[in-house]
């Protein structure tokens, strides 16, 4: 009896949270002038950062989870989704799920429909630094677009990094580094990610 109403309230404080939440989240994104569909949801802060004459866009129902309490499998951190260029841009699908999630492009990142982006996942379409050491500090950086499909499950602490194209449906198993193309319906996993079996 204890342990049922303690998740009742547990329950109700995390929908307070939400509501709360969601309110203060929407307020910036319309500040930052960052589109975003019906009934998206935000729990605990995401931090947004757009350059000017960039673009993020949010399409409906995703929900964006940046609290350790409310992903029991270890959110360690809140969720960052900036653009770092004029041009560039962001455009996530409707019903997508993202916690502690980095998205940093410097080009384009495409998330589809229906994906699910476990904890602590990091998205980027550059190196962010050039890698020859003479030219470390000049920021001449190289990107390539990223694009992820609909239906994609991508596990916790995965990097998914620039040039890298995801097939719908297909699974990335946690922990995997991805940089580059995963056929669609296909489980991957590995460093480098590898491609396993196909999903029947």
């Amino acid at each position: 009896m204890i342990l049922y109403t303690l998740n009742r309230i547990r329950k109700y404080y995390f929908i307070l949270i939400e509501l709360f939440c969601s309110f203060i989240q929407k307020v910036d994104l319309n500040i930052k002038s960052i589109k975003y569909g019906k009934n998206c949801k935000f729990i605990g802060y995401t931090t947004f950062y757009k350059t000017a004459h960039s673009q993020i866009t949010i399409s409906e129902k995703c929900t964006f989870n940046s609290t350790t309490e409310w992903n029991l499998l270890g959110c360690n951190k809140r969720c960052i989704i900036s653009t770092l260029t004029p041009n560039a841009c962001i455009q996530i699908g409707s019903d997508c799920g993202f916690s502690g999630v980095t998205i940093g492009a410097f080009n384009c990142i495409k998330i589809g429909n229906q994906c699910i982006i476990g904890a602590n996942v990091t998205i980027t379409d550059s190196d962010w630094h050039p890698i020859h050491p003479n030219n470390r500090h000049n920021g001449d950086i190289k990107t390539s677009p990223v694009i992820i499909g609909d239906n994609v499950f991508i596990g916790a602490n995965s990097i998914i990094l620039k040039g890298s194209i995801i097939g719908k449906n297909s699974v990335i198993g946690a922990g995997s580094v991805v940089s580059g193309n995963i056929p669609e319906n296909t489980i991957a996993a590995g460093n480098p990610c590898k491609i396993i079996r196909k999903i029947e």
